[in-house]
Order: C-alpha cells, then structure tokens, then sequence
C-alpha cells in the first residue's frame, strides 16, 4: 500500500514561467492593432507617440507592477480586485468593485457587437465602409449579434475560448505583419515607394499641439488596462521577485515598440491632421482601409483585409460571450446575500446564471437602442461608443489601485516574501494615488468632451446610472432575504 502511495502521489506543478513568457501573455491580452488605430486617429498621427512614452512611464509600468504585488501577495486567493479589496478594504468595497467590475461592460458589450457588424460588412458590403447605413439598422444588427452571443453564454460555450486564441494570434500576426510590410516596403517594392508618405518629424511632430493630450488621455489608458488578468500568474513564475518586474518592463517595451512602430507605419497611408478634421470615419473604417491600402500596394488585392476583418469578427463575437459570462462569474461566483440577491444566483445544468445573464441582456439592449433617437451616423456611433468606453471601463481600475493604497497602509499585516514593487509604505501610498487620481481625471475630462447635448447626457449618465444602481443591491438583497425567510417560515 505505501509502493501505491508513492506511485499515485500528486507532484506540484513547477513554477516555470519566465519574465519573458509573462510578456508575452499580457501582450496578448492588453494590445492589438486597434489601440494603435484610435491613438493615432484620436491624436493626429505621430503627435500621439510621446503621449504613448508618457503613459507607458508613468502609468502602465506602475500599473502592472502593482498588479504583480498584488496579485503575489494573494497569491493563495484566485486573484481579482474584488478579493484584493475584501482584503485590504472589506466587504463592501469588494462587493462594489465587483459591481463595477461587471456593470461597466454593459456598454463594453455594445461596442464590441458594434465592432463585429462593422467587420462583418467589410467582408460581405463591396463598398466597405459602413459611413451610408443608416444607424438604426447598424444597432439592431449589433442587439441580433448580441443575443447570438446570450444563448452560445447560456449553454457554456467553452469553444469560445479557443476561438478567441485563435483569433487573438491572427490579429496579432496581422498587426507585425503590417508593420514589417511597410518597413520592408522599399526591398520588397522599391518601383512603389513615393507613394508611401515619409515620416518627417518637424512636418508630423511627436507631441500634440493642443488640448488632445489632456481630452483623449482616456484613449490611452483605456489601451493598457486590464492587466490585472495576469495577476494569478505570478505564483507560476521561476522568480516572482525578479522575473514579474521584468516581464512587465518587457511588456512595456513591446507594447511601446509596436505603438511607435505601428504609428509611423499608418502615417505612410495617412495624414494624421488631416484625420483629425473629422476623425469619426477613420475611427470606423481606418482598421480595415489600412489593409486595403498595404494589399494594392503589394498587388495582392483585398485580401489582407479580408483575413484581418474574419479574425477581427471572430475575436469581437467571442469577446461578447466571454464578457456575458466571465464579469458575471466574478461578482456572483463568491456572492454575498447581503449585497446579492438570491435571484440572481439560479444557475442552469451548464452552471451559467440565467437570470444575471436575463439582467445583462435588459440592460445591453436599451444601451444599445437609445443611440438611435440621438446620433446621425454610423462613423459618428462608432466614435462614442469609443468614447464611451474610454470614460465608463477605466472606472473598473480605480479599485485595483484603491487596493494597493490600502496594502500599503496596512503593509505591516501583509508581508510578502516572493515580490515587493515599492517597500517603502509611504511612497507605495503615493503611486497608488498618483495613478487613481491620473485615472479618475482622465474619465471625467473625456467624459465632458461630448460634442453635442445628447452624446454629453450619455456620456455622464451611463456611468453613474450603471455604477449608482450598485447602490441599490444592498436593498434589493435585504428584500430577497426576507422574502426567503417568510416563505421558510423563520
């Protein structure tokens, strides 16, 4: 019997994940050809590449370091800013930052079934652009998206998830591709290359000549957020304390390469002030015309666009089902009754919680909808929701830096051997601070730069109604648990 012990006794898994290996999976996760996009549509051009520096400085770095010594920290939870802040904080902050968590991708979901209509019709429409179609039509295509989404997340689509990587490697096969095809353009098709635009610094400039900087600050930090996915992984790593600041020094340079890179590569199609006119179209369609450009310069026709419009479908469609069932597993998976209702909680065979799915779906639906009573044109729809976005999913990161303020106020009950970002308290408080407060005034700036009555109504309303109801649940829960007592008879 104790020969069978040994034989069937469990081995612990290694820690073998290097700094570099960590890199590359936050790379994945956090950048794509899109963030590179609508910095430089939002910037005008090359003006955005020292706002990128600044942000990757001063902003992502921290940012992902005090994830790294969050989630080490932790280490023996399943990771997550709501556990961060049950512990550091307590309970209602945790139930809130997993409220948040999840009500703020209520119009994440909107954006993404809009992103995959628009891909849809550039491989389908021979026109492309989606600038003509009427916007009531665009939206009740993105709710018929959605709702394929809801009833693939009601019965567990694990296949989704493969999908995802799969689509998720394509687009940034699509994004080096671009950018290695534009630098090798002079070897690969020198008859061609006056048509290209040269980068010339004192013509485009590296830093914005007027208030974009301060407006959009919101478009990138909303580009580099959400690496707090990563956190569980620091327990897996050779060498916590060295290995997780390096690879995240890594992933910043990556990400910065690939924004500086990318960047000057759309400025040799594009005039980036001139863009920046009317930046609304580019912002829809520029993704996909810079594929059509790069093709016909090659002779190879549309088909660069093509495959970077399918992967880009395929990765915003399982995006949806993933963030329908993942944001909902996190605030209900360890839900408290106090804060929760039990109705909330049904779940079906498959373990997907029907009734919060039924809720996400009510709320998606009116976000969805109400644009049409109150803006003219698709490209001008794409654009705020962008917007939109960029002011409501940044809110979700003001915990994580809540919880690191407050490990470090409490740094003498938590003591970790394996990563430490800042060990002295008083400066760890200050970067807490410091980016929480970076983050809080770049939602509200974006959040007053509407162009008109209607989009600065949304803009101000959606979070704080989405975020305010919140509030609310505590109530409902009381309500659900004497509800459930009654009819127990106690």
């Amino acid at each position: 019997m104790a020969k069978l012990a040994s034989k069937t006794k469990q081995v612990k898994p290694k820690n073998n994940l290097t700094g570099f290996g960590l890199a590359l999976m936050a790379f994945a996760g956090v950048w794509s050809f899109g963030n590179i996009c609508n910095g430089f549509g939002y910037f005008g051009g090359t003006q955005v590449i020292l706002p990128w520096l600044a942000v990757f400085v001063l902003y992502f770095l921290p940012y992902s370091l005090m994830v790294g010594e969050l989630g080490s920290v932790f280490k023996k939870t399943d990771g997550g800013v709501s556990v961060w802040c049950f512990q550091t904080i307590g309970p209602k902050v945790a139930f809130f930052a997993g409220w948040i968590y999840w009500v703020v991708h209520m119009p994440y979901l909107t954006q993404k079934a809009n992103m995959m209509v628009v891909s849809l019709n550039w491989i389908f429409s021979p026109q492309g652009t989606i600038a003509g179609m009427d916007v009531t039509v665009l939206q009740l295509l993105c709710l018929a998206v959605f709702l394929v989404g809801v009833v693939l997340s009601l019965r567990g689509a694990d296949m989704v998830k493969n999908i995802a990587k799969i689509a998720g490697i394509a687009m940034l096969v699509m994004m080096f591709l671009y950018i290695l095809m534009i630098f090798a353009a002079p070897l690969i098709n020198p008859e061609h290359t006056g048509e290209l635009r040269t980068f010339d610094i004192a013509r485009d400039g590296l830093w914005p000549n007027d208030m974009s900087l301060l407006v959009n600050m919101s478009i990138l930090i909303l580009a580099v957020g959400g690496c707090e996915k990563i956190a569980p992984y620091v327990k897996s790593m050779k060498e916590p304390g060295k290995g997780f600041p390096r690879g995240m020094i890594i992933l910043v340079i990556m990400v910065f390469a690939t924004a500086v890179l990318g960047t000057i590569a759309m400025n040799s199609f594009y005039d980036g002030q001139e863009i920046l006119k009317d930046n609304a179209d580019f912002l829809a369609n520029g993704q996909y015309q810079a594929f059509c450009k790069l093709g016909y310069f090659f002779g190879l026709g549309d088909w660069l666009m093509f495959f970077y419009a399918a992967a880009n479908a395929l990765a915003q469609f399982s995006a949806i089902i993933i963030s329908i069932d993942a944001p909902l597993r996190i605030l209900l998976g360890n839900a408290d009754t106090n804060f929760i209702p039990k109705w909330w909680l049904k779940q079906n065979k498959y373990g997907s919680y029907t009734n919060g799915i039924l809720v996400v779906t009510i709320i998606v639906s009116i976000i969805t909808i109400i644009p049409c009573f109150g803006i003219g044109d698709a490209n001008g729809l794409v654009k705020w929701l962008i917007d939109l976005n960029s002011v409501c999913m940044p809110i979700r990161y003001l915990f994580v830096f809540a919880a690191y303020f407050a490990l470090k106020a409490k740094a003498d009950q938590f003591v970790n051997e394996d990563y430490t970002f800042i060990k002295n308290k008083h400066f760890g408080k200050f970067i807490g601070a410091w980016c929480f407060a970076i983050t809080a005034a770049a939602c509200l700036m974006k959040m007053f730069s509407a162009p008109d009555t209607f989009q600065l109504i949304m803009n101000c309303g959606m979070p704080f109604i989405l975020c305010g109801i919140g509030l609310l649940m505590p109530l409902f829960a009381r309500r659900s648990k004497n509800k459930f007592n009654k009819r127990a008879g106690k």
